[in-house]
């Protein structure tokens, strides 16, 4: 698989060289709160990654679905626990960076986490494998010629991938309406959208690979200028066949522990990341099989990373009049669309 990435696929970054003084050994198991429903790209690559990390830190690694507010009462319920090491989030990064300015949580922004990424995934639009859309070109044309105000479109919410998704394609086409659908998480936005209950998900290829496989949902382009090649199905167009001036940036996700808790829990994990995270055959075999980049970093470096696609979306929601709070507030200039700091 081939994306508009800042990276190669095959580049392993490295996190910042760290003085690992004291070993963290926890004594309890460790609470990883996943703010979307089961099944979606988030629970799914988070519970590959967790059977890895419990086995370095020797205590269980519970994975926890807390669906709700596009993510916000997971992530929530992570802010409120005691910053101790014991509580830790999952989600695509952009969200954990935003949520300030969508309104959906106060005072938090990207550093208000050490940030774990281990795959960048891409959405895809896709329809019921009966749709009278047979490629994106005719809905494109069905969304502009009548408002596409009775188009139903399944997703996560308007802050998930899939929200995100099919509000940029307005952006980049002009601007259309559309009728958003919302779910507990992407996996079943794309299982809705398979059983007829909406009529296209913009949701993320890891959400959507084996219903395509199966036949019952028909991809009809992907968010991204390369194609998308998935085994036993025809490559998936890029978006920008249609829409060539499309803004694009990667969507990491990961696992993200509050930055204020003890630096030898950080420094363990840290260590744990490089050593077994970076190097695993799990997530691999997982980002092959469903349509995602291994792209694993930690630290200064995933912070990096994260940045293009964190400040994409901060603007972009504020062109669109949804912005709660202006970027600027968590440091972001959207005149020059670059970081300006806190």
């Amino acid at each position: 698989m081939r994306l508009l990435l800042t990276c190669s696929a095959a580049t392993v970054l490295v996190g910042t060289t760290m003085t690992f003084a004291q070993e963290w050994k926890p004594d309890r198991p460790i609470n990883l709160i996943v703010p979307w429903g089961a099944g979606g790209s988030t629970d799914q690559v988070t519970r590959v990654t967790a059977p890895i990390l419990a086995e370095a830190l020797g205590v269980d690694v519970v994975v926890v679905n807390q669906p709700g507010a596009s993510g916000a009462i997971g992530t929530q319920e992570v802010l409120n626990a005691p910053h101790d090491g014991y509580t830790w989030t999952a989600n695509a990064i952009a969200n954990n960076a935003t949520y300030s300015v969508s309104g959906l949580l106060e005072n938090t922004n990207i550093d208000a986490w050490h940030v774990y990424l281990s795959v960048a995934n891409v959405p895809v639009v896709a329809v019921p494998a009966d749709s009278q859309f047979a490629d994106f070109g005719q809905l494109l044309e069905a969304l502009q010629s009548d408002g596409g105000r009775g188009i139903t479109v399944a997703t996560a919410g308007v802050t998930s991938s899939g929200g995100t998704a099919i509000a940029a394609l307005s952006d980049a086409a002009g601007g259309f309406e559309y009728n958003m659908v919302t779910y507990d998480g992407g996996g079943p936005a794309a299982i809705a959208t398979a059983s007829g209950e909406a009529m296209v998900t913009t949701q993320l290829a890891v959400e959507q690979t084996e219903l395509i496989r199966g036949g019952r949902l028909r991809a009809l382009a992907v968010l991204s200028n390369q194609p998308l090649k998935l085994d036993g199905v025809d490559p998936i167009p890029p978006i920008t066949d249609w829409l060539p001036d499309m803004p694009l940036a990667p969507d990491y996700f990961g696992i993200f522990i509050p930055s204020d808790v003890p630096a030898e829990v950080l420094a363990t994990v840290d260590k744990i990341w490089e050593e077994k995270v970076m190097t695993s055959p799990e997530i691999q075999a997982y980002a092959e099989n469903f349509g995602a980049v291994f792209a694993p970093s930690y630290g200064a470096e995933a912070r990096a990373l994260a940045m293009p696609v964190v400040i994409l979306e901060a603007c972009s929601a504020m062109e669109r009049g949804e912005a709660v709070n202006d970027p600027s507030t968590i440091g972001i200039d959207c005149e020059t669309r670059t970081e300006t700091g806190m």
